[in-house]
């Protein structure tokens, strides 16, 4: 059995030891509470997640090519209209 100066040496080491997992347990908690507000407030102020945004930027990205593809087939086919009705 430790006595004296190393008994005391090794209960405030506990101590510490005790006090950190403490420490790291409370810093969890206000993480995941603090994680909770904040997606809660998110969610109230309607903003559209990461995911939905890319999603619809693709559309827009595929969109515009196609546009771009259709106004080249359009002006392609008037300028054989032109042509032939001259």
């Amino acid at each position: 059995m430790a006595t004296g100066p190393n008994r005391i040496l090794d209960d405030f080491a506990k101590l510490m030891t005790d006090a950190a997992g403490a420490a790291q347990g409370v810093k969890r908690e206000a993480e995941t509470v603090f994680k909770a507000q904040a997606e809660k407030l998110l969610n109230s102020m309607d903003i559209v997640k990461r995911e939905e945004f890319d999603a619809i930027r693709d559309m827009a990205i595929k969109a515009r090519a196609e546009n771009e593809r259709l106004e080249a087939r359009i002006a392609e086919l008037e300028a054989k209209l032109a042509e032939q009705s001259k």
